[in-house]
This record gives structure tokens, sequence and C-alpha cells, in this order.
């Protein structure tokens, strides 16, 4: 559970953006959606390695 502790007298904005980015750093609408739909293993694996290999061809052009 995400808790945002309010200030007396802070403004309603800044709480809501202190919670907008609590969210994001834990990753919870991320693995929501992940969760909506099954994704084989092999696929996951298949998709890491093309993402491996794509930055290791970023690395390279840019030596």
């Amino acid at each position: 559970m995400i808790v945002v502790p309010v200030k007396e007298g802070e403004n309603i904005d800044r709480a809501l953006k202190k919670l907008k980015r609590k969210f994001e750093k834990t990753g919870v609408v991320r693995e929501v959606r992940e969760r909506q739909k099954f994704t084989k293993p092999s696929i996951k694996r298949r998709e890491e390695i093309q993402k491996a290999v794509y930055i290791q061809k970023l690395h390279q052009e840019e030596n």
C-alpha cells in the first residue's frame, strides 16, 4: 500500500505528484499490465535476448 503523508497547508497537486512518482517507482502499473495477458516463458526469454542484442549494437556503434 502506497502512503503519501500530506503536511498541513500543502497543496493537493503536490501530494498527487508525489503519489504518481511513488507509483511509477514501485512498478505497480507495469506489473498489472503484464498480468493482463499470459506470455510464454520462451517468448519472454526471446524478447530479453533481442533487447540485449539491440543494446549491444548501440554500444558497439558508440565506440
